[in-house]
């Protein structure tokens, strides 16, 4: 146990954010540098409880009862090992995972949990800086290849599991550089592109090959992948947004927002000087109270809008844990995002009903109406309706599955009832050898579950390809959905 009375004496504290008016004038991460010896005390406020429900929380099965004493120990070394005993990626997580295993803790039952999220950040980082994050090479080829299609976090997870298991592995990416939506969906104040870079440098020098630029089904076609590889796996992810096609959706100025956020980072770092989408000095509405409704929010005030609206359908949520949600489940709360904190106007219990055109194909204003769930449904709210004037609206409603793409025709797999690539429980395919992990699998969900359907998908590839297999797998076959 770390600091026996920790959680009664030290009250929780995470590193305190930049100044609002100082932090949207640039693209940096938003959050101030916090002392060791600071850290070590909210490590200390784990108390080693006889069942960590942490672990349950932990889609990875993180060892975080350990690594938060090893931390407060001051023992850096051995605690980054406890680590990445179970996480390809934890400044990826650290980063941008909600910590559903802080709301598993044992402390938060009545007090403060504790901040597990920050602590392995800071692990990792204390391990990056003192250059003890080094390539892991396997000893010997086994001589079988594998084809990863897709560079998110579930493909790169697979793909460096492999790699370490001695297979040969390519991992494929459409777009110019190899991140997925690490890349080009998180925005650069939330995680800053070197911190990704600085991995993918790691595993090109234990042997994982990144072929980016590449639109697999086209100009590497599926007949090509099962000639060239022994086994394939599928990580491109839910990318099928869900689309609102109301009055007016031809208008100018609407867009989803994957087609908005790639820009804002190419702005942020450089790459391009004025995007195709720049709402400098316009008014924006965003459709959608999730996280990516957040990044465009952050994203537009850096790129300078007028003024942004956030809808939500739903209610407002609590700021207590409902009681249908008692812990260790992950309770819908009320949360305020680094980016709500620089400007929060959201409204919920609120539809769109229609896009506003100005006569020439542009977008004016949008027609909102308030709504009840009744019976099961929503329901409008009769004499409600209004405008909000804008110029351009952002669509963050949710992904419904993997693209219906040609390289899902070539392969011949088959999709389940939800539109995603039906599998087993190894994560196999109707199609042998062609395997799923992530989103394109399970739908969407959560960076920590894509990293750990990738490790467990990795690690039964490597029973396909070898007959054994000492690679883990975190996600036990009753938690993997079936075929059907």
């Amino acid at each position: 146990m770390a600091d026996p009375k920790g959680f009664m004496t030290t009250p929780r504290e995470t590193p305190k954010r930049r100044p609002v008016d100082v932090r949207i004038k640039d693209w940096r991460e938003v959050y101030e540098p916090q002392s060791f010896e600071h850290l070590q005390k909210q490590a200390g406020r784990c108390m080693d409880c006889g069942i960590p429900f942490c672990h349950n929380g932990c889609p990875l099965g993180n060892l975080i009862p350990e690594w938060n004493d090893l931390m407060y120990r001051g023992d850096k070394d051995e605690a980054i090992d406890r680590l990445h005993a179970t996480n390809n990626f934890p400044e990826f997580t650290g980063r941008l995972c909600p910590a559903p295993c802080e709301t598993a803790c044992v402390v938060g039952i009545n007090r403060d949990a504790v901040t597990i999220k920050q602590i392995e950040l800071r692990t990792i980082e204390e391990a990056f800086g003192a250059g003890t994050v080094k390539p892991m090479a396997p000893d010997r080829l086994t001589g079988k290849t594998v084809a990863v299609i897709g560079s998110g976090p579930a493909g790169l997870a697979a793909a460096q599991q492999l790699t370490r298991a001695g297979h040969t592995v390519a991992v494929y990416e459409r777009a110019d550089k190899i991140g997925g939506l690490l890349r080009y969906g998180i925005p650069e104040f939330k995680m800053e592109k070197h911190i990704l870079d600085r991995r993918l440098e790691q595993m090109e020098k234990e042997g994982t090959r990144f072929r980016p630029g590449v639109d697999v089904g086209t100009e590497l076609t599926g007949s090509d992948l099962r000639k060239k590889y022994d086994a394939v796996v599928l990580a491109v992810g839910s990318t099928q947004w869900r689309d609102l096609p109301i009055k007016g959706r031809e208008n100018k100025g609407i867009y989803q927002a994957m087609e908005f956020l790639p820009w804002g980072n190419k702005q942020a770092l450089g790459e391009v000087e004025t995007p195709p989408i720049n709402v400098a000095g316009k008014h924006v509405v965003i459709l959608g109270g999730g996280d990516t409704g957040a990044d465009c929010l952050g994203t537009s005030i850096r790129q300078g809008a007028a003024s942004v609206t956030q809808l939500e359908i739903m209610p407002r949520p609590s700021d207590e844990r409902p009681s249908t949600q008692p812990w260790p489940t992950y309770p819908m709360i009320y949360r305020v995002s680094s980016a709500h904190e620089e400007k929060d106007n959201r409204l919920f219990s609120v539809s769109t009903e229609e896009f506003l055109g100005d006569g020439n194909g542009n977008l004016r204003a949008i027609k909102i109406v308030e709504t009840e769930f009744v019976n099961g449904k929503f329901e409008r709210v009769p004499g409600s309706e209004k405008e909000i004037p804008c110029d351009f609206v952002f669509m963050a409603m949710g992904f419904t599955g993997p693209e219906k793409s040609s390289l899902i025709s070539q392969l011949e797999v088959q999709l389940d009832d939800r539109g995603n690539i039906k599998r087993d429980e190894n994560f196999q395919t109707t199609e042998e050898g062609i395997f799923v992990a992530g989103d394109a699998g399970r739908g969407q969900s959560l960076i920590v579950w894509a990293i750990a359907e990738g490790r467990s998908a990795a690690a039964a590839v490597d029973r396909y390809l070898t007959g054994r297999t000492q690679l883990p797998s975190p996600i036990a076959p009753t938690d993997r959905p079936l075929m059907v």
